[in-house]
């Protein structure tokens, strides 16, 4: 089992576990690893539950924040084993997991090893499975059976963010579009319906559709709704019968998981529509006084978040939460993932600073 050595710079810890390859389903030897580097440590209560291990203090401080990154990745392609590159002068580390979201990761790692008299009670947590379905992610599982786990009064994901404070977070909903027609021999076409064919209007509205951007509580959230796959056809001789659209609508904190399958619906009024999988979003959070005490702390000006975080999560149980965390989001799943020293080490220091100010 390779073993992490917390005493390490956050930047070393960040290269040793994205060299512990973790794609979602695939995370145990990476949390067999943080298990036993954090178990020994004794001003924390560590509770494991699968591949998901979650560190307490149990100081008796009149606050707590939860602190959570998740351990996995999407899969890996050719970008592992990290390494070492400068970009404009600055050293930058590249990989698989380096922005989404092992730097967080090592942070926390690091400041649960050393922070043994912070000025509040900190639960941190590490989970699976965030980079699919939200039925098989670790928190998922683990409301279920310890839901006292995520007790709070404010919550920091780990999640890229470029050293910023993200509030909140966009929805996200998944359907298949589906159009029919009637198989036949291509040689004689005029006797079947191409369903391929028949899907040309979907394509047609989603290339027509304006997305909005939309005000949630003084952050401007932009929405999205595009196709990210398609699939029909069953031979090069056979007109095929089926094709399905898949779309992805990302929607403002503003509206209910309900109001955005309502508004797919009716992009698509006239075709078959199935809801695969949909997550709320979470409203920005900022007014809590802990989450504008860590804001000032850290010196950051709050920003929307445009993905879907677990912070919904959170926000959903009555817990404030923003994501704060090194990495430029825009490039996570890039083939050319990378993340600078500077960022990782500058999230470390506001988030020691601030755990540890008086």
């Amino acid at each position: 089992m390779p073993r992490l050595d917390l005493r390490a710079s956050s930047v070393d810890l960040t290269r040793a576990i994205c060299d512990i390859p973790s794609v979602s389903g695939d995370e145990t030897t990476l949390a067999d690893a943080i298990f036993a580097a954090i178990e020994p440590l004794e001003h924390l209560e560590v509770y494991r539950d699968g591949d998901t291990i979650v560190a307490r203090t149990q100081l008796g401080r009149p606050q707590r924040v939860v602190i959570a990154g998740h351990i996995d990745t999407v899969p890996i392609n050719e970008n592992v084993p990290t390494r070492d590159i400068e970009e404009n002068g600055e050293p930058y580390l590249w990989g698989r997991g380096t922005v989404d979201m092992k730097g967080g990761t090592a942070v926390q790692l690091k400041l649960a090893a050393e922070l043994t008299d912070p000025r509040l009670d900190i639960t941190w947590m590490w989970y699976d499975h965030e980079e699919v379905d939200s039925e098989r992610n670790g928190l998922t599982r683990l409301a279920r059976t310890r839901s006292d786990l995520f007790a709070g009064d404010f919550a920091i994901l780990g999640e890229p963010s470029n050293g910023q404070v993200e509030g909140g977070c966009n929805g996200t909903l998944r359907a298949v579009v589906r159009t029919h027609g009637i198989r036949s021999h291509s040689a004689r076409a005029w006797m079947g319906e191409n369903a391929i064919h028949a899907a040309a209007p979907v394509l047609g509205r989603l290339a027509d559709y304006r997305p909005a951007s939309i005000d949630v509580d003084g952050l401007v959230y932009r929405e999205g709704l595009n196709a990210v796959g398609i699939s029909g056809g069953i031979a090069g001789n056979v007109i095929p019968d089926l094709c399905e659209v898949e779309v992805n609508y990302r929607f403002a904190p503003s509206r209910s998981v309900e109001e955005a399958e309502a508004h797919v619906r009716d992009v698509f009024e006239g075709f078959e529509v199935e809801i695969t999988d949909r997550a709320a979003g979470a409203r920005p959070g900022m007014d809590a006084p802990l989450a504008q005490e860590f804001v000032a702390a850290v010196g950051a000006e709050p920003r929307p978040k445009y993905g879907w975080t677990d912070v919904a999560r959170f926000s959903a149980m009555g817990v404030p939460a923003v994501n704060y965390g090194p990495g430029d989001p825009s490039i996570a799943h890039h083939d050319q993932e990378r993340v600078s020293f500077a960022q990782i080490e500058d999230v470390e220091r506001g988030l020691r600073a601030w755990l540890s100010a008086p």
